[in-house]
């Protein structure tokens, strides 16, 4: 079991619109009350070069092929790495972050079927390095119900109509993207939880918590 209160990093994966904002946010909330530093973070866009990248890669205008699109999401991941998660998993704190490693390895390997996942792998592991998840969460739901929940997302926030590069991708896409979380959950076992999605947010959390307190030994 990991040490609970040490250094470490969780991620929290799944397809447009899974919720996985609203159940870090829940998280989060939960440790900081029990005396944890807690940092939330995401990919892509968690520093000054990440929001940059993130504008590019998430604009419908352009339309990379899947290595660019890989090569700038790593550019992104290494700030990332080397400016937020390093020195806080150096304090002590608890990671949680939105989206990261295998994202990439589903997003552009399972799903666009264009790079050697032996590539997306030696990449990854050359800009993370050891700083690798120690648990994460794949926040399962169905791709007509995550899709209608980025929509009803950008109404509520005042952007309906506008979606980015990645929402405006077929059904099968997501679909496929939904599929790759799945298969890299049975693949790694130990430490990928699936959880349902396609629920209430206080049982989802409810389970997220539960998974995370036997990980880190929390009575």
């Amino acid at each position: 079991m990991a040490a609970y209160g040490s250094g470490s990093l969780i991620s929290f994966e799944g397809i447009e619109g899974c919720g996985k904002s609203t159940q870090i946010i829940l998280l989060a909330k939960r440790l900081r009350a029990a005396q944890k530093e807690v940092v939330i973070s995401r990919e892509p866009g968690a520093t000054p070069l990440g929001a940059k990248l993130r504008a590019l890669l998430l604009d419908p205008a352009y339309s990379p092929d899947a290595l660019t699109e890989l090569l700038l999401y790593l550019a992104d991941r290494r700030e990332h790495r080397r400016q937020v998660i390093a020195p806080a998993l150096q304090r002590g704190a608890l990671v949680l972050v939105d989206r990261y490693v295998d994202s990439t390895w589903v997003y552009q390997g399972f799903a666009r079927d264009e790079v050697e996942p032996s590539l997306i792998e030696k990449l990854n592991r050359l800009v993370v390095g050891d700083d690798w998840p120690k648990l994460t969460f794949v926040l399962d739901c169905p791709a007509p119900v995550g899709l209608g929940r980025a929509r009803e997302r950008n109404r509520e926030t005042g952007v309906e109509g506008v979606a980015d590069r990645f929402e405006q991708r077929h059904l099968d896409f997501h679909e496929s993207v939904r599929q790759g979380f799945l298969v890299l959950a049975k693949v790694e076992k130990e430490r990928f939880r699936v959880i349902d999605a396609d629920r209430e947010i206080e049982t989802i959390h409810d389970d997220i918590w539960r998974e995370f307190s036997l990980k880190y030994a929390i009575n």
